[in-house]
């Protein structure tokens, strides 16, 4: 990974360290996990940290500084809990709402407001206590669900720096996430992060779908405008530590141990499978799907084991505890069912075993047998396979787990059909060596090269890049120098044009489009600006001109309609475009009406040379996806007919080529010839006037940090009131020096 500016802060729930009390003392050992491994390489370097819980509760304040003072020499900062904390921020909120919800299990969820609050009170722990060892200069890389509120807390301190997001379960659809009652803050949350991250598509899709239905926010390309900050929305599956499994799969002590393995069930075929307790794991399904194959393929009676291992977790509540009654009794009932006193069917371990014992079991196991109902990743599957490159076997996976994905591969299965389930252990078992070789080695390759570093680097070398862009767009963004240089010009010049959109850039958008009629703060403040005999207002519209007349009749505006069909100076008439036809307009309303007859909200707006078929009021996402429909139909029409499509903020619209905004502005400046020209929109039709404006003498500004040519951009459209009050009204009224360096400021 290439060095980063600053350094860097890897905050999770848990430090990658585990803490015991041996005769009245606390020993402390390295955690074997995964992201213990991967991000080990980034936290044990140079002055980077890691932040998080150590696991335990100490008994007084020498145990507190016996953990601070041993942790400090391996970069690990501890924040330590209360047990209030941990049963209302983890136990509570992290594990009784948010867990099942993203396991797409919301009849499990608990919605207590005591736990909720427990949850921001660490949430904001955590963020004091990254405050105290970070730096504008650093990176912060976040990791999953227990702190989905600290991206937030952290960027509101500190505003420029990097943050990544990480989660590591999955995200559910938006309409079972809008269960939670604080499903807003907790998006926000997430939202404070430059990068966010998720194992799969599906869960990014989600994510984004969550933060436009629920926070009404557009989506790009995958990214978001969040605050004048672009966020990116990535799809990053993590891998294992590849080197580390194949290696010891191939020590002599771990052959040894599997040959044991195997030898103690008289080689029978072994299929083993790995869990946590939990009812996402889809145990009980397993071990039913299991008994079936015993039942309708008597042939496997005696010959086949499986070997399941449960990890203790949470057995303390009731839900769990109750889980893992059933498998004790489902799987005795299994073994006195069809067992004897050499062969019992399921041998089943309630705990966990050092990796060295799991590497001998994967190696021996004929298949691994995973059937989550839904998991972010499961690193089981991507852990047998590091360990079979020198042994046969096959594996079963979930389609349901993130895993399988990539894993493409192994035998794909619906974890609540227990008829698929069983015949999968049937053609597993039946799997002739060559195809296992092949279906083994491709996934080896997958596993060894999108292993654990490389998903470290693809992480930290797109927020890298991410945040050199942000660089960029806040260079471009308007601030108080960019004012001042702009008023400077200004003032310089002796004629002046100010080009200025009307939807989205003087005024905000207005689900009745009729409704959004200028307010008088705006007319005062484009009252002020035109008061100078050296300035000239061009209110240029995609608007039909009728309502321009309504709106600016009684001003000494030059009026522009339908992005430049209609035009009129002032004292003057209107006068259109020669040579435009509107024939093609039966054909191409046809289309728009039979998308609008089937889209509630969507309608029509017809002007005398473009049609604009509006979704403001439509349901979100349903809106874009009609919105996509209609232009794919329209697709050969458009050229056949000589026009051109446009996409505005949630319009289609249909107009004529030869006639722009860029067009009509150019023929005003020919006709008036400004030494200063200063150009405002919103829109994509806005980028024809940015193109076509003499680039000496013109301030052009975007509204909203989308891709454009314009030179400057504001956030959104009440920074425009603000900015054309502050500079051409307030601002205007104090003559000021200009210097060569300023004159050429930025522009």
């Amino acid at each position: 990974m290439k060095k980063q500016a600053g350094k860097i802060l890897i905050i999770s729930n848990r430090l990658p360290i585990k803490i015991e009390r041996q005769d009245e003392k606390l020993v402390i050992s390295a955690s074997e996990g995964g992201l213990a491994t991967g991000l080990g390489s980034i936290y044990n370097k140079d002055n980077n940290l890691w932040i998080g819980w150590p696991g335990i509760v100490p008994k007084d304040q020498a145990e507190k500084d016996f953990i601070t003072e041993t942790l400090s020499s391996l970069n690990l900062i501890p924040i330590f809990l209360t047990e209030e904390e941990i049963a209302g921020y983890y136990e509570g909120f992290s594990n009784e709402v948010l867990w099942p919800i993203s396991h797409y299990s919301p009849t499990y969820a608990n919605y207590n407001t005591d736990n909720w609050h427990c949850y921001q009170t660490v949430n904001q722990k955590f963020a004091d206590l990254v405050q105290l060892h970070c730096s504008n200069e650093d990176t912060v890389w976040i990791h999953d669900y227990q702190l989905m509120l600290l991206p937030h807390m952290i960027r509101q301190k500190k505003e420029n720096i990097a943050i990544g997001y990480f989660q590591h379960i999955p995200f559910p659809p938006d309409e079972v996430f809008r269960s939670i009652p604080w499903r807003d803050e907790l998006l926000r949350g997430i939202l404070g992060a430059d990068l966010i991250a998720f194992h799969t598509f599906n869960d990014t899709q989600h994510f984004l779908d969550a933060c436009t239905h629920i926070l009404g926010l557009s989506i790009f390309n995958n990214n978001l405008q969040v605050s004048g900050r672009t966020v990116y929305v990535e799809v990053y599956p993590i891998g294992i530590d590849f080197e580390k499994f194949n290696a010891l799969s191939k020590k002599k002590a771990i052959k040894a141990r599997s040959r044991e393995i195997r030898e103690h069930f008289s080689n029978r075929k072994i299929i083993v499978s790995v869990d946590r307790l939990d009812y996402s794991k889809g145990i009980l399904p397993r071990i039913a799907a299991f008994e079936d194959l015993l039942l309708r393929h008597p042939e496997w009676k005696g010959q086949v084991v499986l070997y399941m291992l449960v990890v203790p977790s949470r057995d303390t509540v009731d839900q769990y505890k109750r889980l893992k009654d059933e498998i004790d009794r489902k799987v005795g009932n299994i073994n006195a069912a069809y067992g004897n006193n050499d062969w019992t069917p399921i041998v089943y371990f309630y705990t966990s075993y050092p990796v060295e014992e799991l590497v001998a079991l994967y190696r021996a196991a004929d298949i691994c047998l995973v059937t989550s109902v839904r998991d972010g990743m499961n690193l089981v599957s991507k852990e047998y396979i590091a360990c079979k490159e020198q042994t046969d076997g096959v594996l079963i996976l979930s389609e349901l787990a993130g895993a399988s994905k990539e894993l493409i591969d192994a035998i794909q299965i619906n974890p609540h059909s227990i008829d698929q389930i069983r015949d999968a252990l049937s053609q597993a078992l039946t799997m002739p060596k060559e195809e296992q070789h092949e279906r083994m080695a491709a996934s080896i390759a997958l596993v060894k090269k999108f292993n654990i570093h490389h998903w470290v680097d693809l992480f930290f070398t797109k927020l890298k890049e991410i945040k050199m862009q942000q660089g960029k767009d806040f260079a471009r963004r308007i601030r108080p120098e960019t004012q001042d240089a702009i008023l400077k010009l200004y003032q310089l010049s002796k004629k002046r044009l100010f080009f200025l959109d009307y939807d989205g850039t003087l005024i905000g958008f207005n689900n009745d489009v009729n409704k959004a009629a200028p307010t008088n703060e705006l007319y005062d403040t484009l009252d002020k600006i035109q008061a100078s005999p050296n300035n000239q207002i061009v209110i240029i519209s995609g608007r039909p001109h009728q309502i321009l007349e309504k709106w600016f009749a009684n001003k000494n505006y030059i009026l522009v309609g339908e992005h430049g069909v209609w035009k009129k100076y002032p004292d003057g008439a209107w006068k259109s475009k020669s040579d435009l036809s509107n024939t093609w307009k039966a054909s191409i309303k046809k289309v728009m009406h039979k998308y609008a007859n089937k889209t509630a909200g969507a309608f029509i707006e017809e002007k005398e040379y473009s049609l604009a078929w509006h979704y403001r009021k439509t349901q979100e996402g349903l809106g874009q996806f009609r919105a996509q429909e209609l232009i794919d139909s329209m697709r050969y029409l458009i050229p056949h007919h000589g026009l051109q499509l446009l996409r505005g903020d949630k319009v289609i619209e249909v107009k004529n080529r030869d006639v722009n905004k860029g067009k009509a502005a150019l023929s005003i400046v020919r006709r008036l010839q400004p030494d200063f020209i200063f150009a405002i929109g919103d829109d994509a039709t806005d980028e024809d006037m940015f193109i076509e404006l003499p680039k000496n003498n013109t301030i052009s500004i975007k509204v909203g940090n989308k891709k454009s040519v314009a030179k400057f951009y504001v956030e959104n459209q009440h920074e425009v009131a603000t900015l054309l009050q502050s500079i051409f009204v307030e601002k205007d009224k104090t003559n000021v020096t200009v210097t060569k360096k300023e004159h050429a400021y930025g522009i």
